[in-house]
């Protein structure tokens, strides 16, 4: 199996990874959608902001669910093979890309009946968090299903955020 990092947001050349304001209301900030077929393991996502000062923490999900986002599209070269560098790209075989299926920064957040929780925090604006899942316990992204990471803040905030997985 291959191990994979994808990000929120397109993959940088020149100019640093871009941050995406959290907002005030829900907001999917990074989702993956496998490939028919394909159950894909989390190994380890993480979350950081650019907050200032002291406030309120966030609301940080990392759920699935059954109904996609509306996201800008990722695209090849926004996920990096973390091992097998010479393999396949995860696209090729592992996940859909598309704007209702693998990428950042959701426009529309679609209507959510059901969702399995993976993990829930509170998070300081100023702060960050990462989880490494144990092996053997790591959460399941079912082929059909979308993992998203979800944010509410009282006060929008800039952040980066990523998903480790292995297909």
């Amino acid at each position: 199996m291959a191990v994979y990092l994808i990000g929120n947001g397109p993959q940088q050349t020149t100019a640093a990874f871009a941050t995406v304001a959290t907002g005030t209301s829900i907001k999917t900030l990074l989702q993956i959608k496998p490939l028919t077929g394909i159950d894909l393991k989390i190994k380890e996502w993480g979350i950081s902001f650019d907050g200032s000062a002291a406030a309120t923490p966030g609301k940080i999900e990392l759920i699935l669910t059954d109904v996609a986002a509306t996201v800008t599209a990722s695209a090849s070269a926004d996920v990096t093979k973390l091992t097998n560098p010479g393999g396949p790209a995860a696209d090729s075989g592992l996940i859909s890309l598309g704007t209702s299926a693998t990428g950042y920064t959701a426009s529309a957040e679609g209507t959510i009946t059901a969702v399995r929780n993976f993990d829930l925090q509170l998070v300081a604006p100023t702060n960050q968090y990462i989880k490494q899942f144990p092996l053997g316990n790591e959460p399941i992204i079912q082929a059909g299903k979308f993992a998203r990471i979800r944010v509410t803040f009282g006060t929008t905030v800039n952040a980066w955020c990523y998903i480790v997985f292995e297909g």
